[in-house]
């Protein structure tokens, strides 16, 4: 026979008692700040089909500045907006993110969306590919992106697409050292070259980079063809009034991000001209000639460049034209 102290079983009750309600508050906590800090994949999904209105498609439009994380935008806006045109245009994976140049249209689906932690989340996304009529393109494969989504003061923010913002950035900075180069040849040009012709109101280079190198040093040598051009204003045309062609090899040292033309070894005039060019040029030198003896391409790139001169030092210009030639639209 054993006694039982009611008192002692009562308390021990109760200690059970409140031990179990205080993991049920710690279980209640958790799912309460889960609920907070996180949304439900209903949302989520939602949100990134929204956003995947905004990709860059051709255009980076104005509005997607709203949907869009301000850095990620910036990046692209620089891409799109900022950057010579006829130089970004050679880079078809900015242009075109997910369509190409099909002339078809972006059909998305968002397959699923992982929440990496309260304030970033990935969606995988599936493209197709379809026409004006709404028909899809069957010759063309269903993809996969990812659309990188984050949240800045409450609102999912489309931050990356398929981690184009790196490639953007390491894009910009190449650009940026190579505007850098040839503002330097420019210069070089203007001022050293520029005074041997018969001088008009600007000096306006065509630079032809057929190919340099950029070691990690000092020395940096770029094989160039250049026409260096002098012109007068005549209302909205620029005239040429004289201008030559110059060839070779310019070697430029490059310190803090800065460079200046140390020397320009020539080709030669006249019976020379092909032998020195061969030499200076030397494996290099059937691209040189398919530039320098291609008056469309010349023009071109003149035309191309020229836009540009106009559009960064705010020209009232539209036209260029040479001596017994009609004008040339710049635009």
């Amino acid at each position: 026979m054993f006694l039982v102290n009611t008192n002692d079983t009562n308390v021990y009750m109760l200690s059970i008692i409140v031990l179990n309600m205080k993991k049920l508050a710690l279980i209640i906590m958790a799912v309460m700040l889960f609920s907070s800090c996180g949304d439900s994949d209903k949302q989520l999904k939602e949100r990134a089909a929204e956003l995947c209105q905004y990709i860059p498609d051709h255009e980076l439009l104005e509005r997607s500045k709203d949907f869009m994380t301000e850095d990620f935008y910036n990046v692209l806006d620089t891409m799109f907006n900022r950057l010579p045109e006829f130089e970004a245009m050679d880079h078809e994976w900015l242009y075109y993110f997910v369509t190409g140049n099909g002339g078809t249209i972006a059909d998305y689906t968002v397959v699923g969306v992982e929440q990496t932690d309260k304030l970033h989340a990935v969606a995988t996304i599936s493209v197709r590919q379809k026409w004006d009529d709404g028909s899809f393109d069957e010759s063309s494969d269903v993809e996969e992106h990812k659309l990188y989504m984050e949240k800045v003061d409450g609102v999912w923010l489309m931050s990356d697409f398929d981690e184009h913002k790196a490639d953007c950035i390491r894009h910009i900075a190449i650009n940026r050292d190579e505007q850098a180069m040839r503002d330097a040849i420019f210069n070089y040009l203007v001022n050293e070259i520029g005074p041997q012709y018969q001088q008009g109101e600007i000096c306006i280079p065509t630079i032809f980079v057929v190919a340099s190198e950029q070691p990690d040093s000092v020395y940096v040598p770029v094989l160039c063809d250049c026409w260096v051009l002098w012109y007068n204003f005549a209302g909205d045309t620029l005239k040429c009034v004289s201008g030559g062609s110059h060839s070779g090899l310019m070697s430029l040292n490059r310190q803090n991000d800065k460079y200046t033309v140390a020397s320009f070894e020539q080709t030669v005039d006249g019976a020379g001209n092909e032998a020195s060019a061969k030499r200076i040029f030397g494996s290099y030198y059937d691209v040189y000639q398919n530039m320098h003896s291609n008056q469309d391409v010349r023009e071109a790139v003149r035309r191309e460049q020229l836009q540009e001169y106009i559009k960064r030092n705010d020209l009232p210009v539209k036209y260029y034209q040479d001596y017994g030639w009609p004008a040339v639209n710049c635009f």
